[in-house]
């Protein structure tokens, strides 16, 4: 029995010997044996992270436009997903690779970078279970790192061997007395109040241009790990200020097909109940890493909304159509009843979906709410969706909705900014639409007043919504279903 316990011994301790060795040069390995209850290989966005922080800190992660390597890593995860964690697992990771490096840390306070600070601290303190093949600390894989002797302080400490390996400090305190090749900052803004504060977002701005970077040394390693409030945070500015030196690590909660990026810690039922229940902009910044912007935001002011409506009061009930511009662009559709050049939206289609797939969705929509006047512009492909709705419309043997299209000649973003106020005063939204049209919702409250946007299909057919209303839109063409005959439709 003894020469059985013996082999078993002797092969347990070769594998537990494989795993060190393997651990020691993959962090993804390190992390799963460290703590194999929240690293597993079937959470697979691990992969991505632990991953991308080795290659990084192996200047591995090259920039293919520049040829030079990544010095800036972005973590926006969900909470919960364990970004704040990963970084403290890759502190101890880092120091088993070389025994010099120095750590320079700094959260939103003195005392989350104090609890930073202890927590790598008191990982390379651990120590192992005798007898226990299955457990691993820090030591197990680095026998040769501990703590010097009566410098162990919260927020500043060394190993022995080295002068000074690690400081913390919040963004209230100050960066003395050691320089880092590591440089790490986490949750810099606290909530969404923060998120809005122009004065706290320029502070972290300059904190990180003045402090934090002073500290670091040539070639340094900097990971910003955060949630998205803003799209001027400190992620954000980083982004737009050295986009060439910047990785972004942005997994959202749900993915495009509407699925939990991983189930186990957060089931598609239950963050599609968050989603239904949480503000929009907390679920779009905290779960899918979305910043909202309010200040700016051409519709800051917000949009006044009604819960019930006499649809037999509407004088005129109206459509306004923009096709996609661009091959990333959206179709956007809207409906409207009019009562005293006030437009109570009835419905919203926005979508980026496929021409056959929206022109019978349209007419299906027109119909069901009754609209008689639907206006179409006719710029990029106008004309023929027009005709083609027109159409899908005499199919459902509706002759009494009638589709136009025109040539909009004025400048989009012009019109838009000249027309932003009669488009908050005249617009009425039903309550709870931002969750019922959430793509359109974003897309609107995303559009800045200043600087450049990305996507205007929102505001722009909201816009000509209004000039509808207001008479400023000329229709001078209808579409038949003849037309797509002799298209040969």
């Amino acid at each position: 029995m003894s020469i059985i316990n013996d082999f078993r011994k002797n092969t347990d301790e070769q594998k537990r010997k494989k795993i060190i060795e393997h651990g020691r040069t993959n962090f993804r390995e390190y992390c799963n044996r460290m703590n194999p209850s929240f690293f597993k290989p079937h959470r697979t966005y691990q992969d991505h992270l632990c991953n991308t922080l080795q290659a990084a800190y192996e200047k591995k992660l090259i920039n293919p436009d520049t040829g030079k390597p990544y010095d800036i890593i972005i973590i926006n995860l969900p909470p919960g997903f364990g970004k704040s964690y990963t970084g403290i697992m890759f502190a101890t990771w880092a120091y088993g690779q070389d025994i010099r490096n120095q750590i320079v840390e700094v959260s939103y306070n003195q005392t989350l970078a104090e609890t930073f600070s202890k927590a790598v601290r008191e990982a390379i303190r651990d120590e192992e279970i005798e007898g226990d093949m299955s457990h691993f600390v820090v030591n197990s894989f680095f026998p040769k790192l501990k703590i010097k002797a009566g410098d162990g302080a919260m927020t500043r400490w060394a190993l022995e061997g080295s002068y000074m390996s690690y400081l913390a400090s919040g963004f209230d305190g100050t960066l003395t007395g050691m320089r880092g090749n590591i440089g790490i900052i986490d949750d810099p803004i606290k909530n969404a109040a923060e998120a809005v504060n122009e004065r706290v977002k320029e502070g972290h701005f300059n904190f990180y241009k003045n402090t934090f970077t002073s500290r670091m040394l040539d070639g340094a390693l900097q990971i910003i790990i955060q949630t998205r409030w803003a799209t001027d945070d400190l992620a954000g500015r980083l982004l737009t200020e050295f986009p060439q030196r910047c990785y972004e690590i942005r997994l959202p909660a749900l993915t495009e097909d509407g699925r939990s990026l991983c189930e186990d810690l957060y089931s598609t039922e239950d963050l599609l109940q968050k989603k239904a229940t949480l503000d929009e902009h907390i679920w779009l910044a905290n779960f899918m890493q979305e910043p909202i912007d309010i200040r700016g935001g051409l519709y800051a002011n917000g949009f006044n909304t009604y819960d019930a409506v006499d649809d037999t009061a509407f004088e005129r009930v109206i459509a306004y159509g923009d096709t996609a511009d661009e091959g990333e662009d959206d179709l956007c559709v809207i409906s409207a009843g009019v009562i005293d050049k006030y437009a109570y939206v009835l419905d919203v289609y926005f979508t980026g979906d496929a021409m056959e797939i929206t022109e019978p969705e349209t007419a299906r929509r027109l119909d069901l709410h009754d609209v008689r006047e639907a206006a179409i512009e006719s710029n990029n492909g106008g004309r023929g969706f027009a005709r083609n709705v027109a159409g899908e419309l005499r199919r459902l043997k509706n002759r009494k909705c009638q589709v136009t299209w025109f040539t909009q000649s004025k400048n989009k973003r012009t019109r838009i900014l000249v027309n932003a106020s009669n488009v908050l005063e005249q617009v009425i939204f039903p309550e709870g639409w931002e969750k019922k049209w959430p793509a359109f919702y974003k897309a609107l409250m995303k559009y800045q007043r200043k600087g450049k946007n990305a996507h205007d299909d929102a505001p722009d057919a909201l816009t000509g919504l209004v000039e509808l209303v207001n008479g400023d839109v000329k229709l001078k063409r209808k579409a038949r279903v003849g037309s797509r005959r002799r298209l040969g439709l």
